[in-house]
């Protein structure tokens, strides 16, 4: 299992002095938290695409490839790129640019956007969001895949003859995750091709995204049996969550339940205590943090990555460094060795296309 950190980029005040990080400050402090987490052992670092405030990630590739000038072996991902209001070519080339920056630690979460404002900022309708969605995506996959593409759709203007440039590297593209927190036909679209589908895990229940990751396993297996790819055998599943840990467990309730209780999203979906035991949330010590990990492997089964948010929500820049300095010393190991995760894996099996 490939362990990781990820986020969205968020501009929320600090629930402790409310005080808001400046753009500038927030997208330069991705950067040292990308490097940290690299620094104390993470696998993976991703970074999600908003184009509405209280966002400021705008434009992942460009961030992302500062990261990849800083870091030398964890993979460089997206915990989403719109692959509804982007458009599938301009993909195709920043990703495959981004893969040549990054030698190849690269790979991409795709994902529709919730935020209806913005899809007619780019010219589309949120009412076609899964049209948009698999029509977009199987054009990207014949940019990567064929060297001249002829194509004609619903959605975009046709192409004659077109080349991506540049081509992936080696010849090999970013391998895709789908994220999806309600739609069947994501994971449906993740089990045709073969690709790794991702839950994010953190604002409802185990319960209820294990029936996403089951339904998604049982069509992989359907594609893989007619031969319609040759992914790993039971599917490539990630999960998303997030973690709040100071040494001692007292601590970390009590400066998390202020920023759990005051934020828009988190604090409306119950207790603190309830989205500790049944969603992707960990608050605690490093013990208690393996134990609640431990626990969502028992919803799941066996996944490809774990990815945790450490930055969400106001957390104040240096209140993270910490946090991933324990998690670096008193959680990742315990984690390996319990879940046989896959250390230094950029560009393991389990993130590659077949």
């Amino acid at each position: 299992m490939e362990l990781g950190i990820f986020g969205v980029g968020d501009l929320h005040p600090d629930a402790h002095t409310g005080r808001t990080p400046t753009e500038h400050e927030r997208i330069t402090g991705i950067a040292r938290i990308a490097k940290h987490a690299e620094d104390v052992g993470f696998d993976v670092f991703a970074l999600g695409e908003h184009h509405n405030p209280p966002f400021i990630p705008s434009s992942p590739t460009t961030i992302l490839g500062y990261a990849a000038a800083k870091t030398e072996r964890i993979t460089l991902s997206t915990s989403t790129t719109l692959i509804t209001t982007n458009d599938p070519v301009k993909i195709a080339e920043d990703y495959a640019t981004l893969q040549h920056l990054a030698g190849g630690r690269v790979d991409l979460m795709l994902g529709r956007g919730n935020t209806a404002e913005v899809y007619p900022w780019f010219g589309y309708d949120i009412r076609d969001g899964i049209a948009l969605a698999v029509e977009h995506y199987a054009l990207l996959r014949r940019l990567w895949d064929e060297e001249e593409v002829t194509w004609e759709g619903r959605f975009r203007g046709p192409l004659t003859r077109f080349v991506a440039t540049p081509r992936p590297l080696d010849g090999v593209p970013p391998f895709v995750w789908h994220g999806s927190i309600r739609s069947p036909e994501i994971a449906e679209q993740a089990a045709y091709y073969g690709d790794g589908f991702f839950v994010n895990n953190l604002f409802m229940s185990h319960d209820y995204f294990k029936q996403y990751v089951d339904f998604y396993r049982e069509r992989y297996a359907h594609h893989r049996d007619a031969g319609r790819h040759s992914g790993l055998e039971g599917g490539i599943v990630g999960a998303g969550g997030a973690i709040y840990v100071r040494p001692r467990s007292q601590d970390a309730w009590r400066e998390f339940r202020p920023t759990f209780e005051g934020h828009p999203i988190l604090g409306s979906s119950g207790s603190l205590e309830a989205a500790v035991a049944n969603t992707g949330l960990n608050v605690g010590s490093p013990a208690e943090i393996v134990e609640q990990v431990l626990a969502q492997r028992e919803q799941f089964g066996d996944y490809q990555r774990q990815l945790f948010a450490v930055d969400m929500a106001g957390i104040p820049e240096h209140t993270v460094h910490e946090q991933l300095d324990l998690i670096g010393s008193d959680v990742l190991p315990v984690l390996r060795r319990e879940l046989g995760a896959a250390g230094a894996s950029a560009g393991s099996a389990t993130v590659t296309r077949a």
